[in-house]
């Protein structure tokens, strides 16, 4: 129990959700209140524990683990699986509703941009306002100031009132200071998404030297490569419980292959699609990942499947149904059809009324990690449009696997595939 970092024990936390603000009171409203008063408490005591209500939601609920000092812990799971609101309660942000969490050591957390800074006190001021609330002296802080500030980059502005910063310069700092300020345990949430890609690798470089000193490192990252480079051990979670423990390669697989990444469908609803695509009916696209699953997340070295569900009230000649593939920034990364084939477009030169499945596959080892767009086209080559979604649906490639990963850089480009490589000495 001595070398103990963190214990969590059963741990809790509830919300009150989408109460509509109440009217002014009256006089006798609030004399019914005062009357009634008691009769509440006793049914609220006489009611289960735990009793979900209306207006309630578990963000997390009987979470129990354990941390070691020294050890790297990554925390994964889809959004609004309970990552953030944990760490916030490890960090004393928010009270726990239930459980209880010991901490061994002083806690430094980056949980969202500029956590813990005065917006009206200079960067200077912050770096030790930080420090003194992690009990630091200021000879500690002195002797790490000019380290934190050339890594933030920001000594240009290290005397302004961080209020006038920039997102990516609150970052910079944050991140300096959470650092570099040497608490016991480091609490590390997804933010550093919002830094470039440059200062992100410094910010998983600094981590993984944190990691090697033997300080106690939480890590949420939606990233799951540099989940796999950082951390020792991962948890997920999902719909606030801890579903899985175990080393990262394996937490990492159960997380991918069990569809706990948030479902890539999209639905159309019957309010969404215009008349003037009858008789052509979408229902829904799917990201399949290679066990068949919706998933937002795949792999690279893995196959990729998009399909269109769709209905047909009547057959249409020259039918094709088809994809757009764009990156984040709008880039076109590839145009496909169903009937692209010479045999299929023969097959299908009338596709009857009928419910149908168009579906087609990404080969592994072709696109770069990073998000993607997709949207659907189905047309009759220069005779119309029947419908056209051009972003339908949106899914995350993870480059966990990929050729080059040994290496902590991002590479360019939208594609990345394993090209055949020979050495060869030549003798002279």
């Amino acid at each position: 129990m001595t070398d103990l970092a963190i214990r969590v024990n059963d741990l809790g936390k509830q919300y009150r959700i989408g109460l509509a603000p109440e009217r002014y009171k009256t006089l006798r409203d609030s004399i019914v209140d005062v009357v009634t008063w008691p009769l509440q408490r006793i049914r609220r005591g006489l009611a289960p524990s735990g009793e979900d209500y209306a207006d309630t939601i578990w963000a997390l609920r009987d979470v129990s683990f354990e941390v070691e000092q020294g050890k790297v812990l990554g925390v994964i799971g889809r959004n609004g699986a309970g990552k953030s609101t944990l760490l916030k309660i490890l960090s004393r942000v928010t009270e726990p509703t239930e459980g209880e969490v010991e901490i061994r050591g002083r806690v430094g957390s980056l949980l969202e941009v500029g956590t813990g800074f005065h917006p009206e006190l200079t960067g200077r001021e912050n770096i030790y306002l930080n420090g003194a609330i992690l009990g630091m002296k200021r000879s500690e802080i002195d002797g790490k100031f000019d380290e934190i500030v050339d890594f933030s980059g920001v000594e240009q502005f290290i005397d302004t009132p961080v209020k006038r910063y920039s997102s990516g310069m609150y970052l910079r700092l944050a991140f300096a200071v959470a650092a570099h300020l040497e608490p016991e345990i480091l609490v590390v949430d997804e933010v550093l998404a919002v830094g470039d890609a440059e200062f992100q690798r410094k910010c998983l470089g600094k981590m993984s030297d944190v990691a090697q000193e033997g300080r106690t490192v939480l890590f949420v990252s939606h990233d799951m490569s540099a989940i796999l480079r950082l951390t020792e051990e991962a948890i997920v979670l999902d719909d606030g419980q801890l579903v899985y423990r175990a080393p990262t390669v394996a937490a990492v697989d159960y997380y991918m292959v069990s569809g706990f990444s948030e479902a890539g469908e999209r639905v159309w609803d019957d309010d969404e699609i215009p008349e003037s695509a009858a008789p052509f009916h979408p229902l829904a696209m799917r990201v399949c990942n290679s066990n068949g699953q919706n998933v937002d997340v795949v792999r690279s070295t893995e196959p990729i499947s998009l399909e269109v569900e769709y209905q047909l009230a009547e057959p249409i000649h020259g039918l094709r149904v088809g994809l757009y593939l764009m990156s984040a920034r709008g880039e076109y990364v590839l145009t496909s059809f169903d009937t692209d084939e010479p045999e299929q477009y023969n097959n299908y030169g009338v596709r009857p009324a009928g419910h149908f499945l168009s579906r087609c596959t990404i080969p592994p080892d072709l696109l770069n990690e990073g998000r993607y767009t997709v949207g659907v086209n189905a047309s009759s080559f220069r005779v119309k449009r029947y419908f056209m979604d051009e972003r339908a649906l949106t899914f995350t490639v993870d480059g966990m696997g990929a050729p080059g990963k040994q290496w902590a850089e991002t590479r360019m480009g939208l594609v990345r595939p394993r090209l055949n490589w020979q050495i060869e000495a030549v003798e002279k």
